[in-house]
């Protein structure tokens, strides 16, 4: 039986693009991140540059950017030898993008940098699910072979995340014992998760949620600014990858969709629910699918939030505030929707694990949401 043959480096997916979107090291531009840049620039001229550096906050806040845009510094700019002919200490991290560091690490041909990610498995001919601690062994490699030049070093770990436990139990001893003159950039979506002992041993630049006005640059920047940004700021949670995934797979009226649906409760719409649950359904349709169970997680996510704190959030779909404030008025309402959340997104968790029938599962939840909604509304 002949091997089927191996995928070209260059049609490899990315495990750290998000599709849609260039690629973290080609974006020069990062909007709202002023806290965290002026944090590490005050740290590097003042001498006391830490050898790691957690950068945190959910999906798509630019964290990689981030983490990109220092490493560009970090390579580019001279450093200071104390000497009488010393530059100028920096008052940016910006580098220009025809600086030939620029150009080296959008071509991932930078020698004083290494990239941790999850590899490609040629066997399985797909990306691993982890990063093993073959990969990190090759981290530790890279930073002996490399020590006799004596210059600086960076290494990006994205994400820290999704290391096994030998991985991360490797990545500590490098962070006990840090080789000289090296900043290892750790990228962390979840950092609660994470060994407390590899949090210890770095420096944290926490991102938090764009706003609207800022979303709405960095989009422009992609060139898929939204004529309105809060509807999609209020969806994505203020996150750009989660913005561009959204607006990629037609999510706002996905999601208008779900509320104008949810506003014949209790008196459902069974025809329109069935019409909307066989959208996540079918072979190609899995994107969709996973998109319309978190819009229905966040949904009742937000009936929760309004009921308990007493206001509607900015509307992110025509007709939702009337209906967050009939559905949710109270916090014993919201302690309700809040229940059911949990419960159905446990139920999806347990339905994709055996494989259940995409449509038949969504319409289940919208049958489950609209007896929430009878019973309360009997009250």
């Amino acid at each position: 039986m002949s091997r089927a043959p191996k995928v070209a480096l260059e049609d490899r997916p990315e495990p750290d693009r998000v599709t849609g979107a260039p690629h973290p090291r080609e974006t020069t531009t990062l909007i709202g991140r002023h806290k965290a840049e002026a944090a590490f620039l005050d740290a590097y001229r003042a001498g006391k540059l830490h050898h790691g550096w957690m950068i945190t906050g959910p999906l798509g806040l630019g964290k990689a950017t981030l983490a990109w845009k220092i490493a560009r510094f970090l390579l580019a700019t001279p450093e200071d030898d104390g000497g009488m002919f010393a530059p100028e200490p920096p008052e940016t991290l910006d580098i220009p993008a025809d600086h030939p560091v620029s150009h080296r690490l959008a071509a991932l041909s930078e020698p004083r940098l290494f990239l941790l990610r999850r590899a490609w498995d040629d066997t399985a001919r797909k990306l691993k699910s982890m990063i093993t601690v073959d990969e990190v062994r090759k981290l530790k490699n890279y930073f002996s072979l490399s020590s006799a030049d004596g210059g600086r070093r960076v290494a990006i770990i994205d994400a820290v995340d999704e290391m096994n436990t030998a991985a991360a139990n490797a990545l500590l001893k490098l962070l006990e014992e840090p080789p000289p003159n090296v900043t290892l950039l750790l990228i962390s979506h979840q950092p609660s998760k994470l060994l407390p002992t590899i949090r210890s041993r770095c420096r944290e630049l926490r991102l938090a949620p764009l706003n609207a006005a800022d979303m709405a640059t960095a989009l422009a920047v992609t060139g898929d600014a939204p004529e309105n940004p809060v509807p999609l700021a209020e969806l994505s949670g203020g996150s750009v990858g989660e913005a561009i995934r959204i607006m990629s797979l037609d999510g706002m009226k996905l999601y208008a969709g779900l509320v104008s649906l949810f506003a014949t409760m209790p008196r459902l719409d069974r025809g329109r629910a069935q019409a909307l649950a066989e959208i996540g359904a079918g072979r190609g349709n899995e994107e969709k699918f996973d998109l319309l169970l978190m819009l229905i997680d966040l949904f009742l996510a937000r009936l929760a939030r309004a009921g308990t704190l007493g206001y509607c959030p900015p509307e992110a779909a025509p007709g939702e505030a009337e209906l967050i404030a009939r559905l949710s008025p109270t916090p014993d309402a919201a302690r309700r929707w809040a229940d059911l959340a949990q419960g159905l997104a446990n139920r999806a968790r347990r339905g994709r694990a055996v494989n259940l029938d995409p449509a038949a599962l969504l319409m289940d939840m919208v049958l489950q949401i609209d007896q929430t909604a009878g019973m309360l509304a009997q009250r």
